[in-house]
C-alpha cells in the first residue's frame, strides 16, 4: 500500500522543501556546521514560522499533528539540516504544560528531555531528595542549546517529571560522526529542583513513540536524497566507455535503494497517521516504522556509497553528510533490535 498524502499536506512538504532549499542549500549546512552555528536553523524555523507546525493553536502553534511534524522531519533528513534543537522541542512536548508548551513554540524558553539518545525513551530516573538531584545523563539530544531540562526522577513520593534550569547543571559537548546533530553529557550535582510533577510514564510512552515516527521520517528523508545522488552520479560516471548506470548490477542496486524508499514512505507516514487516529496499536505501529525503516535505510547507504565508488568517501561529495545521518537514525533513541523486542512483546501481550 502507498501512503496518500492530502493536497493541504503535499502543499506544506513542498513549501518546506522549498524554503530549506533556498535558505539552506548543501553549502550552507556545510558552513553551520564548520561554525558551529546550529541555533541559527533554530532561530529561522521561529521567525518565519515553520516552528510551530504540529501543534495546536490555542498553545500558539500552527495547527496539524504528529503527521505534519513527520514531514518536516522527512524535509529535515533530506537536507541534512541541523535540527536537534527541533527535534529535542518536539519530544519534550507531551511533558509541559500549556505555559510551558507556548513558551517554547513562541521562542521564548528551550526544553529538552534529560534522557539518553542512544537507548529508547523509556524512565530511567535519577534520584532526588525532593529538592536537589545528582547524577549524570549522557548523550542527550540538544542539552547545549536548553534553557530547562525535564529530568524523570524518582523522588520521596516516587516517580516523578522535575525542572531543572540550565545554568545549574554542567553540560560537556560530545562528538558525533553526524555533525548535524548534537549531543552532550548532562551533570547534576546537588542542582535545584525548580519544580516537581508526580507522575509522568504515560507521558514517557507519547515520547517514546514521537521518536520512533520522527526517527523514522528523517532516515526517509535522507534515503530519498541518497538514492537521488545515486541514480544522478550513476548517469554521469562511465567506464568502459558507458554511463555505469546502464551495468546490470548498478541497476539492481538502484532498485532495490527505491523499493526501500518506497516501503519506508508508507511505514513511516501510515505511523504518523496512527498516532494522530489515536489507533490501539499506534505505538506498536511506530515501534515497526523505527525499526522497519532505520536499519533498511542505513543499508540502503552502503549502496549508494558503493554505487559512488571513491568519490563516495571524500568530504567534498554531498553523500557523506546523509550517510551519517541515517547511520545516525539507525541507533538515535534505540537500534531496531530493541524496538523489535517491544514488537514482540506487544504481539505477545495481544495473543495472552
Amino acid at each position: 500500500m502507498h501512503w496518500e498524502l492530502s493536497d493541504e499536506q503535499e502543499l506544506f512538504a513542498s513549501s518546506l522543501r522549498e524554503w530549506i532549499a533556498a535558505k539552506f542549500p548543501t553549502e550552507t549546512v556545510r558552513e553551520l556546521e564548520a561554525s558551529d552555528g546550529m541555533s541559527s536553523f533554530t532561530d529561522a524555523l521561529i521567525s518565519e514560522g515553520w516552528w510551530g507546525v504540529g501543534y495546536p493553536e490555542e498553545a500558539g502553534g500552527q495547527g496539524g499533528g504528529v503527521l505534519e511534524l513527520a514531514l518536516a522531519a522527512r524535509e529535515f533528513g533530506r537536507a541534512a539540516v541541523p535540527d536537534s534543537r527541533w527535534l529535542a522541542a518536539a519530544l519534550v512536548s507531551p511533558l509541559l504544560s500549556e505555559d510551558e508548551l507556548a513558551a517554547q513554540l513562541s521562542g521564548e524558553r528551550r526544553f529538552a528531555l534529560a534522557l539518553r539518545a542512544d537507548r529508547t525513551p523509556g524512565r530511567v530516573p535519577l534520584t532526588t531528595d525532593g529538592s536537589t538531584i545528582t547524577g549524570s545523563v549522557p548523550h542527550v539530544l540538544a542539552a547545549a542549546d536548553t534553557d530547562v531540562f525535564v529530568v524523570p526522577v524518582n523522588g520521596p513520593d516516587g516517580p516523578g517529571l522535575a525542572r531543572v534550569t540550565a545554568s545549574d547543571v554542567t553540560v560537556s559537548a560530545e562528538n558525533l560522526l553526524d555533525r548535524s546533530r548534537a549531543v552532550a553529557t548532562v551533570e547534576f550535582a546537588g542542582s535545584p529542583i525548580a519544580g516537581l510533577e508526580s507522575g509522568g510514564d504515560t507521558m514517557l510512552g507519547r515520547t517514546a513513540t514521537l521518536a520512533a515516527v520522527l526517527v523514522a521520517a528523517d532516515a526517509l528523508g535522507a534515503a530519498e536524497r541518497m538514492l537521488e545522488l545515486a541514480v544522478e552520479y550513476s548517469l554521469q560516471r562511465k567506464q568502459f566507455g558507458k554511463v555505469i548506470g546502464s551495468f546490470q548490477a548498478v541497476k539492481h542496486a538502484a532498485a532495490q535503494m527505491l523499493v526501500t524508499v518506497e516501503a519506508s514512505y508508507s511505514t513511516a507516514l501510515y505511523a504518523a497517521a496512527a498516532v494522530d487516529a489515536g489507533l490501539d496499536d499506534a505505538d506498536t505501529i511506530a515501534a515497526v516504522a523505527k525499526s522497519q525503516v532505520t536499519k533498511p535505510v542505513a543499508d540502503l547507504a552502503d549502496s549508494a556509497l558503493t554505487v559512488h565508488g571513491a568519490i563516495g568517501y571524500t568530504w567534498e561529495h554531498d553523500l557523506h553528510l546523509f550517510y551519517k545521518r541515517a547511520k545516525l537514525d539507525q541507533t538515535l533513541f534505540g537500534v531496531p533490535s530493541a524496538w523489535n523486542e517491544l514488537i514482540a512483546a506487544a504481539v505477545l501481550d495481544d495473543n495472552a
